[in-house]
C-alpha cells in the first residue's frame, strides 16, 4: 500500500506548492489536481469475432488493475456490419489510489519499455485534459506476450481540474510525464 500513496504523497508535498508558486494561486484549492484516468481500446474486429471483446478485457482489466467493461455501438452502421448494441471497445476509469498506482506505473515503467521513444506530444484538449495513445499494448509488463494473438493500441485520458492547457501541462510535467520540447 505504500507504494500506491508515493504520487499523492509527491503531489501534496510538492507538487501542489510548487505550482501555487508558479501560476500564484492564493488557495491550495486552486492548484489543479487529477481527477480520473481513463483507459480505453476500441476493438472494430469484435463485430466479427466475439472473442475479442473477452480478450481486451482481460488485458485491460490486468493494465489498469481493476475491472474493465464492454462499451457498446450506439447505433447501426451497416457499412461496418455494426448493429446497435454490439460490443465494440473497452473501458475502465480509474481515480484515487488506484489511479496514482496506475500513473505511478506508467511514468516509472511502462513509458521506458517504449521503442525509440523521444518523449510525448504536449498536445491538450483545450481545457486542461490530456490523452496519450498507444499503438501496442504489449509495452505494459502485466500483458503475457505468449498470450496475444493481435497487437491493439489504446487510449489514456488524464482528466485533470486544470482549467488552462498550461495548468494541466505544468501538472502532468510536475507528475514526471516525459513530454518533448519542455523547458523548466
Amino acid at each position: 500500500m505504500e507504494k500506491t500513496l508515493t504520487l499523492r504523497k509527491k503531489y501534496l508535498e510538492e507538487i501542489v506548492p510548487a505550482l501555487k508558486k508558479e501560476f500564484g494561486y492564493k488557495s491550495r484549492m486552486q492548484v489543479p489536481r487529477l481527477q480520473k484516468i481513463v483507459i480505453n481500446q476500441g476493438i472494430g474486429e469484435a463485430v466479427a469475432d466475439k472473442k475479442m471483446i473477452d480478450i481486451g478485457v482481460d488485458e485491460i482489466s490486468a493494465i489498469a488493475g481493476q475491472k474493465a467493461v464492454q462499451t457498446r455501438s450506439k447505433k447501426d452502421i451497416s457499412n461496418f456490419k455494426l448493429r446497435k448494441d454490439m460490443p465494440i471497445g473497452v473501458t475502465v476509469t480509474l481515480r484515487r489510489d488506484r489511479m496514482y498506482e496506475f500513473l505511478e506505473r506508467l511514468i516509472r515503467v511502462t513509458i521506458p519499455r517504449i521503442r525509440d521513444f523521444r518523449g510525448i506530444n504536449n498536445k491538450f484538449d483545450g481545457h486542461g485534459n490530456y490523452t496519450l495513445g498507444i499503438t501496442e499494448q504489449i509495452i505494459f509488463p502485466e500483458i503475457n506476450l505468449d498470450k496475444i494473438n493481435k497487437i491493439q493500441g489504446l487510449q489514456i485520458s488524464f482528466v485533470s481540474s486544470a482549467q488552462t492547457d498550461e495548468e494541466g501541462l505544468a501538472l502532468l510535467r510536475e507528475f514526471g510525464m516525459p513530454f518533448k520540447n519542455i523547458n523548466k
